[in-house]
């Protein structure tokens, strides 16, 4: 029961961090330091990564009449705006994807450790803070994901590459500071994040659990529905809280509280 209460509170972290822009892969790392489960490492390396499925279901939930393309019973069965925002998110995906087969175990070796992420939250934090005042009196140019052309979601998918390579960075705060930075609009910036998420945690997700051989004990197989489960459910919080935020306020506030953990954990660990 322990470890099915734990299982419980990775999914609410993850469910929180996963769309906030603050990192939700170094919050679980650290989490993992602070309160480590009893399961094997291999198990480990990839619940992290699979418990993210909750997640995507949330995105599937709220934006499913933005993002799913076929009405059956009407006259226009296919709708073809949304066909080609599917190929942007998918142009988006490609940096993050090849990086992520090639070298993923590299990665998972060399760069999952406190210090990467503690260096990236205070750094990421710098940057937030820097491109949200430079935008301050500024107007977006793209304020509707029908805008967005295919070179913006490219290049928007080439910072969400500096998420998969560096832990601590936060995918949903590189694109969106991307975003920003090329005169997308918050709220657009935040949407079109939570559509690149789908492709990216389920192609991660599934190389996860092939990897892993789809070989589950009982309490394996609980601990996994139980974090996923709980990540669903807070994961819908969050991101209905996250659109309503940025319709009134900029990502300062996260910068400053990126700085804040990285700088408590350079502390704590290095103490």
């Amino acid at each position: 029961m322990l470890e099915i209460l734990k299982a419980a509170i990775y999914g609410i972290v993850e469910g929180i961090t996963e769309w906030l822009p603050v990192s939700s892969t170094g919050h679980m790392i650290l989490l993992e330091k602070i309160m480590p489960m009893n399961v094997s490492q291999e198990f480990w390396n990839m619940f992290l990564v699979v418990v993210q499925l909750g997640a995507i279901l949330a995105v599937a939930l709220l934006f499913w009449k933005k993002i799913f393309p076929f009405h059956f019973g009407k006259a226009q069965v296919v709708d073809w705006n949304i066909m080609g925002l599917w190929g942007k998110i998918l142009v988006a995906c490609i940096p993050a994807g090849v990086v992520g087969v090639v070298f993923g175990d590299w990665l998972d070796e060399h760069l999952y450790n406190f210090w990467v992420v503690a260096v990236m939250l205070i750094a990421v934090g710098i940057i937030f803070i820097l491109v949200e005042n430079k935008n301050k009196h500024s107007r977006p140019i793209i304020c509707h994901t029908r805008d967005l052309t295919w070179q913006v979601a490219f290049i928007i998918g080439m910072f969400q590459l500096l998420a998969a390579v560096f832990p601590g960075t936060s995918r949903s705060g590189a694109t969106i500071i991307g975003a920003l930075m090329i005169g997308v609009s918050r709220t657009v910036a935040a949407e079109f994040t939570f559509y690149l998420a789908i492709p990216v945690m389920f192609g991660a997700s599934l190389l996860k659990l092939v990897k892993f051989g789809f070989s589950f004990t009982g309490l394996e197989l609980a601990i996994l529905l139980v974090g996923m489960a709980v990540s669903f459910l807070v994961s819908v919080v969050v991101i209905r809280f996250l659109m309503g935020y940025i319709r009134k306020h900029d990502f300062k506030a996260f910068g400053w509280y990126r700085i804040f953990l990285g700088a408590l954990v350079l502390i704590y660990f290095g103490l």
